[in-house]
């Protein structure tokens, strides 16, 4: 790639369903020029993440959807190519928002300096991240666990699944993880350290979701619905808790597609007899919150070995369509980044 070009990957048209490569467009534009008060940044990775699937969809969301045309989005770490900002200096690594591009401008107001001695620049996309921290704060302000409780979570071997398990054993918790394969479930139970793991592709998922949890589910981390939700919800105890974070399963369902069996009338009669609370959130909601408890503590862990991490790494920003299609497929294994610098 020319030093003198910015490629980047705009919404070419609206996926109906699955994602096609045909839905996305790559485009060479002139390296933008900084202004005063303005930095160049230059993309070093790029996260993929299950939730750009509602912003190129026109579906009501909790966020405006990417217009035809426009840069897909996505957090990046980048190096700072060139400044005329006060607070920032050339070769300065950052977490920013930049999305599917190689360049980018930047104010300086999005950027978050990132120290390469205290861990790889890349977890600031997913286990020091908004991945990280979307479990910590889901988990720990809407799951609430309790030492000696049980604790499941369902895409397991994820970048957010993995930590909500490692957190609630740090907790005293009991962790559950589901996971698909025998590749992922192995990482989960030998590497992850949860204490049981089930496979949702064998055939007996749901008999097996019941052995291993011998009395109940106190607390179930929602990131796929599906026929995994359709497991668990026997399986919850009085006042269990349920933070729902993702829904894997139907994000390539259209907005006014019924995607298998219409699951409200069961759900809400077991929400109603067990007392229990189900609530879905986005990061954003605990924006501020805690997120420097949230650096202190994840860092603390991974110092002690109490926390890890895997990325799935794909290199080159042309394979981003296809490997976030793949995202939405379950195909990754770990954190998805695009490595586009060294």
């Amino acid at each position: 790639m020319s030093d003198t070009q910015n490629l980047r990957v705009v919404l070419a048209s609206r996926p109906v369903g699955r994602p096609k490569p045909t839905d996305f467009r790559f485009e060479l534009a002139a390296i933008p020029e900084p202004g005063n008060g303005e930095v160049l940044l230059e993309t070093q990775y790029l996260s993929l993440d299950p939730y750009m699937r509602w912003r190129i969809s026109a579906a009501k969301s909790y966020a405006p959807p990417i217009e035809i045309g426009d840069v897909i989005v996505g957090g990046t770490v980048a190096r700072v190519k060139a400044s005329r900002h006060a607070d920032w200096r050339e070769g300065d690594i950052v977490l920013s928002e930049s999305g599917w591009q190689r360049y980018a401008l930047s104010d300086g107001s999005n950027l978050r300096r990132l120290d390469p001695g205290i861990a790889p620049p890349s977890t600031a996309l997913g286990v020091l991240g908004m991945p990280g921290y979307t479990a910590y704060a889901g988990l720990l302000n809407i799951g609430q666990p309790k030492p000696g409780e049980t604790v499941v979570v369902a895409a397991a071997s994820g970048a957010v699944g993995s930590v909500v398990g490692q957190i609630a054993r740090i907790k005293g918790a009991r962790a559950v993880g589901i996971a698909g394969g025998p590749e992922k479930c192995a990482f989960v139970k030998n590497e992850l350290g949860f204490d049981v793991v089930v496979d949702h592709q064998a055939p007996d998922f749901a008999q097996k979701l019941a052995q291993a949890c011998p009395d109940g589910i106190d607390v179930y981390f929602e990131n796929v619905s599906g026929h995994v939700w359709d497991a668990v919800l026997p399986l919850l105890n009085k006042f269990a808790r349920v933070p729902v974070c993702g829904l894997i399963a139907n994000y390539n369902d259209g907005p006014s597609i019924q995607s298998g069996p219409d699951r409200l009338p069961a759900t809400m009669r077991e929400i109603l007899a067990r007392s229990i609370t189900l609530r879905g959130f986005i990061v954003y909601d605990f924006a501020g919150a805690q997120e420097d408890e949230f650096q202190r503590e994840a860092a603390g862990w991974i110092a002690e070995g109490k926390l890890r991490w895997r990325e799935d790494v794909v290199d080159g920003l042309e394979q981003a369509p296809e490997a976030f299609i793949g995202l939405l497929e379950g195909k990754n294994f770990g954190k998805l980044v695009v490595r586009l610098g060294d």
